[in-house]
């Protein structure tokens, strides 16, 4: 395996979709990137395919758990520099790789042209039972879909050409935990925004982590595993080039 390719983003992309299954998938994985994507001057949207009503606290109402996770998003969104997020109102706990959600992303693809998607892994990894919930594996294999064929492809899914949503194709993807990890970022400079981005999904972390030391200790191992310098704090992806 060759070395992981450092990505400086002195040239970021101009728009970019994250597309995921539940609030805070992005800011457990992402949001360090996300940060230095939007101080870089990208212009980020977030896809959440569902509002993460299915989660805890159990004892909550489902509808104003599905509000407040959707406020706790929004939050978390606005700590790294993210204005536009928009809730696609999935059921949680339900969502399969099928054309039904091929669709839906597709059409947020054509909505928002993005030049980068960063999604999940649609790969189980048996060795983290959260990386591999059922919603993350979908959200992945559709969102990959999506991208190709179906987001440049005028001859799927028409009814997006008749509300006037011209086929776009996305010339690189980055996948969260798809092995082998081949890019990463240097997370170190932002990982205060990344925390209280995090921080901010307090329904979901308050009672159950040490948000700094969490964040921090993964970043850090990501940087050992990937044999990097020792002290910086990384974020790690596959990157799939589509053309």
């Amino acid at each position: 395996m060759s070395a992981p390719e450092f990505l400086d983003l002195t040239d970021p992309p101009n728009r970019v979709l994250v597309v995921v299954a539940h609030p805070d998938d992005i800011d457990f994985g992402t949001a360090g990137t996300i940060a230095r994507l939007t101080e870089a001057g990208s212009t980020v949207t977030y896809g959440l395919l569902t509002s993460g009503e299915a989660g805890i606290p159990e004892e909550m109402d489902r509808e104003e758990l599905q509000a407040l996770r959707e406020s706790e998003q929004t939050a978390a969104a606005a700590a790294v520099g993210v204005t536009d997020v928009r809730f696609l109102g999935l059921p949680d706990g339900h969502l399969e790789a099928n054309l039904d959600l091929r669709r839906h992303i597709s059409r947020l693809i054509r909505q928002v042209r993005p030049d980068l998607i960063i999604t999940q892994s649609p790969e189980r990894t048996w060795a983290s039972m959260y990386r591999s919930h059922p919603d993350h594996l979908a959200a992945g294999e559709a969102t990959i879909a999506a991208v190709y064929p179906d987001a440049r492809n005028p001859h799927a899914h028409v009814e997006l050409l008749a509300e006037g949503l011209e086929p776009h194709a996305v010339p690189e993807v980055w996948v969260v935990g798809l092995e082998p990890l081949d890019v990463f970022v240097d997370i170190t400079d932002v990982i205060e925004a990344k925390c209280k981005a995090l921080a901010s999904h307090v329904s979901q972390v308050a009672e159950r982590f040490d948000v700094d030391e969490l964040l921090r200790n993964w970043a850090a191992d990501t940087t050992k595993r990937l044999g990097l310098p020792e002290g910086r704090l990384t974020e790690a992806f596959r990157r799939i080039v589509t053309e």
